[in-house]
């Protein structure tokens, strides 16, 4: 029995959906040859960046029904087609208690819904509990180590015979195939991050308050800021409702329906919260689904196919983003906001967006355009009537709500974006607007928290715990004479300033080899084995590597048996963290199903080599 051995560095979603394929194509494995997988990841395996031990008021911002790990018909899942987190949460005893979630033995609290946003340790504990049942399924012939620590090299082994994978631990595993799938990372400090540090370091004795978080992660860290200290968080999204979160309910406020609305009651430990950014934007909150589990916007306009006709009309295999797709995504909006209005009663044949649409369609994606603010007060003023006004077409519904169908048109139609992105698809120009400006639009407007971390904000507002740090063009600096962070904003009656305790940097950035601070990394950088993928001049992130997942080296060339997926790839490849959907072909499960399959391939053709040589050997010794 021959022995081949698989490295997957990293366990999380990217790396389950690995193991997921191996098990699905386990069959194809020739005969006399196992397989052994060792795993290497230090924490606990499938969680990857959604730990089951963090804060349970971290939400994740998709409903539960719509996140599953199981590809359909697939071994993994079997007849009964594997349960998609909200199906796990049932099934696992979990029940509602207020805004809690709690595991019982009975039908108190109520039932969890489809509606539901889960906490995100729910999801890590779901997670875990596929693994553990891919593991369990796995035929005999299929072996897996999983080692609790991280990767620091992958070396190429003499003669071309695979890769030798050292471990943090000191120990190594012998591979015949890698597969990189490491997942999030973190950014070795910038000149920024480097300048506030310094600040903190020589200004801390008059200011004990004085603080610097370049990463929120683990939340658990923001417990040593004083309660009396002024936090400025610098980011609107995801990570910045995680961060009012954890320095709100995490320090035991708690939001209290009342029949005026929800009301924020403090507890007297968080400390006072401003927010800002470049755009001093809200993220617009998640409409209530209407359209079920698998529902998506049906394209007219902006298709996949749609994209490819516009690369034959102009005969150029790059196409400018701005001159070419955005005509195609404002045509696609404006329909779908018309069909919200006249209740889904559009001929799409006949379709020709009005001017009204056209502008209110402009609107969605550029509302400060033409705006001019006097003060911070005016500012406020446009802010809280912004927020109070998306919540109410979120309530109204992503069918309902023209302005949410149109910003639902970004989610659903991800395969056209795709497919003008990916690859080189634009102009090293145009990419960068695309990368930069227009994708934070994207998740703006259509990748925002739940509606329930948009209710809260606006409590905490009327609370008195969270203000707006400034407003448009803001910027923060460095304060000598208080020793305290500034954040400056241009208004048209003069400079507006305001002052914080602790800088508080509240997004994920881009993965790219060239910022990450993992060994893992400068080591592959060092060995030729990855390089930055550039698009001409301009590097969005992330690695270089081919139609077949394969890295390209240093020297432009793929090797046999290495493969990568995830964050890693998102620069030539794009929006490679959505978690797959029930019912619906997932972009994650696919890109898994072509490095295994490849995997496969190889083995069999090894296989297949090796025995010609062995019949060629025994024809020898005959003679």
């Amino acid at each position: 029995m021959t022995k081949r051995f698989l490295t997957l560095v990293g366990m999380g979603p990217r790396g389950l959906s690995i193991l997921e394929r191996v098990l699905e194509h386990a069959h194809r494995l020739p005969d006399g040859v196992r397989l052994h997988v060792d795993v290497v990841d230090p924490g606990e395996c499938g969680q990857g960046a959604h730990p089951s031990m963090q804060p349970d008021h971290l939400l994740i911002n998709t409903v539960a029904s719509q996140v599953t790990m199981f590809a359909p018909a697939s071994v993994a899942a079997r007849a009964t087609g594997g349960p998609s987190l909200v199906e796990w949460a049932r099934q696992s005893g979990y029940r509602r208690f207020g805004r809690r979630f709690f595991r019982v033995g009975d039908e108190s609290g109520h039932e969890i819904t489809e509606f539901d946003h889960l906490p995100r340790s729910l999801l890590g504990e779901y997670l875990a509990w596929v693994y553990a049942q891919i593991v369990a399924l796995l035929p005999e012939r299929v072996t897996l180590c999983h080692h609790r620590t991280r990767a620091t090299d992958v070396a190429p082994r003499a003669g071309g015979d695979g890769y030798t994978v050292v471990l943090e631990n000191g120990q190594h595993c012998h591979a015949d195939f890698v597969v990189l799938a490491m997942g999030h990372g973190r950014r070795a400090p910038t000149s920024d991050d480097r300048a506030a540090a310094a600040f903190v370091d020589g200004h801390g004795r008059r200011n004990p308050a004085l603080r610097f978080v370049a990463c929120p992660y683990p939340v658990e860290q923001l417990a040593g800021l004083d309660a009396q200290a002024t936090v400025a968080i610098q980011g609107f999204g995801l990570t910045a409702h995680d961060v009012i979160s954890q320095l709100t309910v995490g320090r035991g406020g708690q939001f209290v329906a009342t029949s005026d609305g929800l009301r924020y009651a403090p507890s007297g430990r968080e400390p006072r919260m401003l927010l800002f950014s470049r755009q001093c934007l809200p993220f617009a909150a998640r409409g209530l689904n209407q359209k079920g589990l698998t529902g998506r916007h049906p394209a007219r306009f902006f298709t996949p196919q749609a994209v490819e006709n516009v690369r034959a009309a102009t005969g150029e295999a790059r196409l400018d983003f701005q001159a070419h797709v955005m005509p195609l995504i404002v045509r696609e909006m404006a329909f779908a906001y018309r069909m919200a209005v006249d209740g889904r009663g559009t001929d799409p044949d006949a379709f020709v967006p009005t001017e009204a649409e056209q502008r209110a369609v402009h609107g969605i994606l550029w509302p400060l355009e033409g705006r001019q603010f006097a003060s911070q007060a005016a500012f406020e003023a446009y802010f809280d009537g912004l927020v109070a006004d998306d919540l109410a077409q979120a309530r109204r519904g992503n069918l309902r709500s023209p302005v949410k169908a149109a910003t639902d048109v970004l989610r659903d139609t991800r395969e056209a974006l795709r497919a003008a992105v990916e690859f080189g698809g634009l102009t090293p120009g145009s990419h960068r607007h695309f990368a930069e400006v227009f994708n934070a639009v994207t998740n703006r407007i259509s990748f925002g928290p739940p509606m329930q971390r948009v209710v809260e904000l606006l409590a905490l507002r009327k609370a008195g715990v969270l203000g707006l740090g400034g407003g448009p063009g803001a910027h923060v600096g460095f304060d000598e004479d208080t020793a305290r962070f500034r954040i400056d904003t241009p208004w048209h009656d003069g400079i507006g300033r305001q002052w914080a305790d602790v800088l508080v940097t509240a997004r994920l950035d881009a993965w790219s080899p060239l910022t990450d601070d993992a060994t893992l990394t400068a080591r592959l950088l060092e060995r030729g084995l990855i390089r930055p993928y550039r698009n001409g001049d301009y590097h969005p992130g992330g690695i270089d590597i081919d139609r077949h997942l394969r890295p390209f080296g240093a020297d432009g060339q793929v090797r046999n048996g290495l493969w990568a997926v995830g964050f890693v790839v998102e620069g030539v490849h794009f929006y490679t963290h959505a978690l797959p959907r029930p019912q619906i072909p997932s972009r994650q499960t696919a890109d898994a199903d072509q490095c295994v399959l490849q995997l496969m391939r190889e083995l069999q053709e090894g296989t297949a080599v090796e025995a010609s040589l062995r019949q060629a050997s025994d024809a020898t010794e005959a003679v």
